[in-house]
């Protein structure tokens, strides 16, 4: 009987790992290679995984990097983008119905992991929009402009255009700052302040204005700039 190669011993006994302890038992790596197993049903999986982490530092940043950048790592094709963005697709769905249809000032911790995780990791600038009704509860989600490394334009005629079309009786905009800091720019600070006051003339709220960061996050109100 031809002996069978050492990787197919090691997959089996991570998937009993993972099984018989859950994914608190298995490093990064022995994550990713579970997920890769998806893409590679027969190949080493070992030497892709732990290049995925020393390239982009963690589990979450590997999910959440880009295609392009994903496939510069040898051994990742388009199967393995596949599965490794599918995972990220399931995370953000997850956390996002965890937040939809209630009260956002009541599950703010749980609105600030899922934008964390939907923009944090995000290498240009996005600016999102979380519209809500009357009772403060999630009524959509929407990414409304993408940008550079470090600008995105935003316009408040097209942000509030947008809450009077979905019957927004409040928002709370998010952006992210790719560079790490979410210290609020004087760009970021008068744009606030233009789009709060076109909306109070039409009676929308603005609750917040949320700067996240991979490992941090800056509230508008809570520097008291809003």
């Amino acid at each position: 009987m031809p002996r069978k190669p050492d990787h197919v011993g090691h997959r089996k006994r991570l998937r009993e790992r993972f099984l018989n302890a859950g994914a608190d038992a298995l490093a990064d790596y022995g994550l990713l290679e579970l997920v890769l197993f998806l893409a590679q049903p027969r190949a080493d999986m070992k030497p892709v995984a732990k290049a995925l982490i020393a390239r982009f530092g963690s589990f979450a940043a590997v999910i959440s990097a880009e295609p392009p950048r994903l496939t510069e790592v040898k051994g990742v094709g388009r199967a393995g983008v596949i599965a490794l963005k599918s995972v990220q697709a399931a995370a953000l769905k997850f956390m996002r119905d965890e937040v939809i249809d209630r009260p956002i000032l009541e599950s703010w911790d749980k609105v600030l992991a899922y934008c964390r995780a939907s923009m944090g990791y995000s290498a240009t600038e996005q600016f999102r929009i979380l519209f809500l009704n009357s009772k403060n509860a999630l009524i959509a989600d929407e990414v409304q402009q993408m940008g550079t490394v470090d600008h995105t334009p935003v316009y408040p005629r097209e942000v509030v255009k947008r809450a009077l079309e979905l019957g927004a009786s409040a928002i709370v905009m998010v952006h992210n700052h790719p560079s790490g800091d979410p210290t609020p720019s004087q760009a970021d600070i008068d744009m606030t302040r233009e789009v709060a006051e076109a909306a109070k003339k039409l009676r929308i709220t603005l609750h917040d204005h949320v700067i996240i960061a991979r490992n941090a996050h800056a509230s508008f109100k809570s520097l008291m700039l809003l």
